[in-house]
């Protein structure tokens, strides 16, 4: 079984994440299944760029993005070449590293 390992982030998994993974489920799924409050703001419907992560390994195991998700991603705060969208991007076999941005286009979070 696949596992993402969540690199840490401030807020969201300080200490970081080490996610068994199923495959054909997306990143955004498996992260919000297991603890890990990644936003969505539209609701996981590649409307907006909440669930932008970075994905420093297995990026090529991960189907390619479409067109729909690439003109999302080029309004994504520090956008790099292994940007994706969680809420898009499924596990595959291969285990993946991802960061999830310190930042977001929604800076301010309803209810916090």
């Amino acid at each position: 079984m696949p596992k993402i390992i969540v690199l840490p982030h401030v807020e969201l998994c300080p200490e970081g994440a080490v996610i068994e993974a199923e495959s054909g489920v997306s990143i955004c799924d498996t992260l919000l299944a297991n603890g890990v409050e990644i936003e969505h703001a539209c609701e996981k419907s590649c409307a907006c760029t909440t669930c932008h992560v970075i994905v420093r390994e297995g990026f090529n195991s991960l189907a390619p993005s479409d067109e729909l998700e690439d003109d999302m991603l080029d309004k994504a705060w520090g956008l790099e070449p292994q940007s994706r969208l969680s809420c898009q991007a499924k596990v595959n076999q291969a285990d993946l590293v991802v960061e999830i941005p310190k930042y977001t286009i929604n800076m301010v979070k309803e209810g916090h």
